[in-house]
């Protein structure tokens, strides 16, 4: 069954990202894509440091390739590595931020981690964002702590589709804590953004382009034929030929 080599194949990419995901961790990993060539299978790598996953000499990519190529029996596995213009934008390097931040100064300093992160966040050109911090920070009760900015869609297919979002644990003395990052992009169009157009704009008639020093080409007026032309000048008014018609007679009495 074809359908059946499609599922095997979404399985097997989708073990293969999380393969990638536990083997590539605090590298800035984003996400991978998985593109079938004819020479193998092509691997892209997204992520905010590619110099960790190169490696000296290129010794950790050789590595990583001879794993994938043994434990998923790859062909010809090609690794490309893509580097992230903007790592503030990206939900999942934003929560591994953060993650590596309360591992290494501890749960006691979340608000102020919260409020920088959020602040980057902004200040690379989101339009909004939403950290929530849920655990046991700082007290021995779990609690929930949520950091907001902006406008943030929450429901709607914008919210499925267009919000960045992102989940991870941060694994503490104190116990595991869960971050969740929900970006809204920039470059994300809602679907009520209107342009309004200004009724002069409207009325305006369409400027034709002529290159520089031409003149723009008038066109030619429709050929009349001539049997109309000879009736629109016999046509006149009846006052006009009646009086003419009088005038005639009476010079012809005299």
């Amino acid at each position: 069954m074809i359908e059946r080599k499609f599922v095997a194949q979404k399985i097997r990419e989708f073990e293969i990202q999380e393969y990638l995901e536990h083997s590539l961790e605090k590298v800035g990993l984003s996400h991978t894509r998985m593109v079938k060539t004819p020479l193998g299978e092509k691997i892209v790598i997204y992520t905010s440091r590619p110099g960790l996953i190169v490696g000296k000499k290129g010794q950790n990519i050789k590595l990583l390739t001879k794993n994938l190529k043994k434990r998923f029996q790859l062909e010809n596995p090609q690794i490309e590595i893509s580097e992230i213009e903007n790592p503030s934008l990206d939900a999942k390097i934003v929560a591994e931020r953060i993650v590596d931040s309360l591992e290494r100064f501890g749960s006691e300093k979340f608000k102020a981690i919260g409020h920088k992160v959020m602040s980057d966040v902004m200040a690379s050109g989101a339009l909004g964002i939403e950290i929530i911090v849920s655990g046991k920070v700082p007290s021995d009760r779990a609690k929930s702590w949520r950091f907001y900015t902006g406008y943030l869609k929450k429901c709607g297919e914008i919210a499925i589709e267009g919000v960045r979002k992102a989940n991870l644990q941060a694994k503490l003395k104190t116990g595991i804590i869960g971050i969740k990052v929900s970006i809204m992009p920039p470059d994300l169009k809602l679907p009520d953004d209107i342009n309004i157009i200004d009724a002069k704009e409207e009325k305006k008639e369409p400027v034709t382009e002529t290159a520089a020093g031409e003149t723009p080409i008038e066109p030619a007026p429709e050929a009349v034929p001539e049997d109309s032309k000879k009736k629109k000048g016999s046509a006149r008014s009846p006052a006009k030929q009646r009086k003419k018609d009088e005038n005639k007679g009476t010079k012809v009495n005299e």
